[in-house]
């Protein structure tokens, strides 16, 4: 038999077939060789002859360019055998395998993902210029990292049946740290002060969390922004970085950098004026004016007058707004005067509400927080409440609001609600140690979001030597569609206080009880709630004799009808990371006629966040609460006020402070019917950890005591300390720790420097 070649495929890319012309002929049949995984039906599929038609040149290249197209083979060949046309294929190899050796700082199933999103995984056909490109790739992402040192090398290995295997091996290297950050031509500060600001560092104790160490571009452009605002809020206005130079050591391990900078004068503000279309009174605008004639230069200043401006003409509905400040220099006198341009161009309304970034939460649990309603004129402020609002629902660790113009319209807005959602469920710990007490645990675990509903269902589990607590909570803050709330509790609590501060006596409750919350305005809500309670008391032979003076009036189990009343005012700008606004609560409970025990107890709180910069919070916090019985009744000595611990004052035995039994327990707290705290913490980021919110520092004062009935307060009885606190929102969940200091330490009372309570979330 004689086989003639038609065409092959490396021919039919580079020429046409009219340069291999042959006579056209009758396909009598068709055969397919070399394949080994590809189905002949396949190839078929992409032949533009069957059997019976007329085989043409042009069809030949027709046929062998379309198979090339496939990817699937490495060379195609057409061949002719007494008019028979043989299709001889060598198929490209496939991918059976991808390895990655020394690879520490990506985790490999998430770069094997990234490369099948390529088109580099196992069973795929292998293509070299795409492995070419994954290497690059790669590599750019360990560049990304500051590992200037890493070393591919790529291997691929044949294997039987036509297969390869692809082993990336890694030879990381040592992350390039930044050693020498020099700024050159400063001379009205110091290269220490201006360095403080800057993201990026040379390497500090801090610097294998935050990895500031490591140079990036990104970052540096933010730092020389950084720099020059620093500069233009302290007058010198024509302030700028000439340039910047970033060098690596030979063994790419250190960078250097060097940023030249030009400061300028310093110059003086000498007039503010306002001009453009005023739509509201000049006078109004001018309270919105924050910097002044005589100060010297602050663009901080300038910049927050033109925001208020622009917020002021946004809560009236002028969402475009544009507010400028001109200046006009005076070199010789150095003094700069501005014209504020007010352009509040068209009102707007509200087209519609978006909400995006939710897989868990409902829509509906978003959408019910806007204060902002769709078809409403634009209203700059509702737009700010919605925000503070849906952050306040503690679900999201992220929350932006945009206002895009809708396409084709000059008086429309979309609200875009994009959130970032967070693990709402916790497991808490409570733990304490100090050097006579053994540790001590508690837990509970709580879910605030059920299924996405925005209802909360917490379920308290406590089996330690002095608490023991079995509750489930359940409240649904949307009962009805204006807001009012509606909640369950059912528990059975346990506690024995032979081990703890407080004198020997121990109690068995159990109860169940229903409550309402009503909201009365934007940040004020009323709660109202009834409960049973049926709690026994033992008490020993070491009992203070109050107690068992109380059994013997009392009995050794009663019954209590609670009620129970709160008021909220919570104005807070965030409850995860507040620094500004106030927080009010006050309640009540009381005893009801009907039942073994008359009595009342009330509580107010009120805290307080100053901004002092933009990093350092100030936060005032003061608690008075009072206690007695009625009917001629006393208040029950387990219900008694406590202090001493995290949550009141720091460095002292939770529960401690306050009235103590007579000899020889004379340490054992008794507790009592007033109860004074205050506390003054001064919150700002961890040193070295820049503004990053999962970490906050505090410097802290606290006080309190708590007096018993009969007993005069006096303000000579309360016990302080001072120390530091750390609370870190950690991916294993919350953990806050403190260090204290007890100021004026009495007799009898329990020092507990160290302090944490630790959580995980879910």
């Amino acid at each position: 038999m004689k086989k003639k070649t038609i065409l092959s495929g490396l021919v039919a890319a580079l020429f046409s077939a009219s340069g291999f012309a042959f006579q056209p002929f009758v396909v009598k049949d068709i055969r397919v060789e070399g394949i080994q995984r590809t189905e002949a039906g396949t190839v078929f599929s992409y032949l533009p002859v069957k059997v019976g038609e007329t085989m043409t040149d042009e069809k030949a290249a027709q046929a062998i360019k379309a198979l090339f197209a496939t990817g699937f083979f490495k060379d195609v060949r057409i061949e002719v055998e007494n008019d028979v046309i043989v299709v001889v294929l060598e198929e490209r190899p496939a991918i059976a395998q991808v390895d990655f050796v020394g690879i520490k700082e990506f985790d490999k199933d998430a770069l094997k993902k990234g490369l099948k999103e390529i088109g580099l995984a196992e069973s795929r056909i292998f293509d070299r210029s795409m492995l070419e490109r994954a290497e690059q790739e790669l590599k750019r992402q360990y560049l990304s990292r500051g590992l200037y040192a890493v070393n591919i090398t790529t291997t691929v290995t044949p294997l039987e049946r036509n297969r390869v295997g692809i082993n990336f091996a890694v030879d990381e290297g040592e992350v390039a740290k930044i050693r020498q950050i020099n700024i050159v031509g400063s001379q009205a500060f110091q290269e220490k002060d201006l360095l403080s600001v800057f993201a990026l560092r040379t390497p500090n104790w801090i610097s294998w969390y935050t990895k500031n160490d490591q140079y990036s571009k990104q970052k540096l452009s933010a730092d020389l922004e950084t720099l020059k605002s620093y500069y233009q809020d302290r007058g010198y206005i024509e302030f700028d970085v000439e340039s910047t130079q970033v060098s690596i050591s030979p063994d790419k391990k250190n960078i250097y950098i060097t940023i030249n900078v030009k400061e300028g004068e310093k110059y003086t503000v000498s007039s503010v004026k306002l001009a453009g279309e005023l739509t509201l009174p000049e006078e109004e605008l001018r309270k919105l004016v924050r910097i002044k004639p005589g100060e010297v230069f602050s663009r901080e200043k300038l910049t927050e007058t033109t925001k208020l401006i622009n917020e002021k003409l946004g809560n009236d509905g002028f969402a475009f707004s544009n507010v400028n400040a001109a200046p006009e220099i005076d070199r010789d006198k150095k003094q700069v005067g501005f014209t504020i341009l007010v352009d509040p161009g068209r009102r707007v309304y509200v087209r519609r509400i978006n909400v995006s970034g939710n897989t868990r939460t409902r829509d509906e649990v978003i959408r019910r927080e806007a204060r902002q309603m769709e078809g409403a004129w634009y209203d700059g402020e509702q737009i700010n409440r919605t925000r503070t609002r849906i952050d306040r629902l503690g679900y999201f660790d992220e929350v932006n609001v945009e206002t895009p113009p809708v396409a084709g319209t000059t008086d429309q807005v979309d609200m875009n609600l994009n959130v970032k959602e967070k693990p709402t469920g916790n497991i808490m710990l409570g733990a304490g140690f100090s050097s006579t007490e053994k540790f001590v645990l508690s837990g509970s675990i709580s879910q605030n979001n059920i299924f996405g509903s925005g209802r909360h269902l917490a379920i308290n589990v406590n089996t330690g030597k002095v608490n023991k607590t079995y509750s489930l909570s359940f409240t649904n803050p949307y009962h009805t569609v204006d807001g009012v709330s509606r909640g369950f509790d059912i528990y059975r609590r346990d506690l024995d206080a032979s081990t703890t501060g407080v004198a020997n006596y121990k109690t068995s409750s159990h109860g169940f009880g229903v409550r309402y919350g009503f909201p009365i305005a934007e940040d004020n809500a009323i709660g109202v709630g009834l409960s049973f309670d049926d709690t026994h008391v033992t008490t020993y032979f070491d009992s203070p004799q109050q107690y068992k003076d109380f059994v013997s009036k009392f009995g050794a189990s009663n019954t209590t009808l609670l009620l129970n009343t709160t008021w909220t005012n919570d104005k807070r700008d965030s409850l995860i990371y507040t620094t500004s606004g106030s927080l009010q609560r006050a309640y009540a409970e009381i005893g009801l006629p009907g039942a073994d025990l008359k009595f009342y107890k009330v509580n107010y709180q009120h805290q307080k966040f100053f901004p002092l910069t933009k990093e350092i919070t100030l936060m005032l916090n003061g608690e008075f609460g009072l206690g007695d019985g009625y009917s001629g009744e006393t208040l029950p000595f387990f219900r008694n006020f406590y202090a001493g611990g995290m949550g009141s004052v720091r460095g002292f035995k939770s529960g401690s402070l306050g009235p103590k039994d007579v000899y020889p327990n004379d340490e054992n707290a008794l507790g009592g019917n007033r109860r004074l705290v205050g506390n003054a913490e001064f919150l700002m980021p961890i040193p070295g950890f820049g503004l990053d919110k999962s970490f906050r520092f505090g410097g802290f004062f606290d006080a309190g005591y708590v007096w018993a009935t009969g007993e005069k307060m006096r303000l000579s009885d309360l016990r302080y300390s001072v120390g530091v606190s750390v609370a870190w929102a950690s991916p294993f969940g919350p953990l806050k720790v403190s260090v204290a200091q007890p100021l004026n330490k009495k007799s009898g009372d329990q020092i507990e420097r160290f302090q944490f309570q630790m959580g995980t979330s879910f």
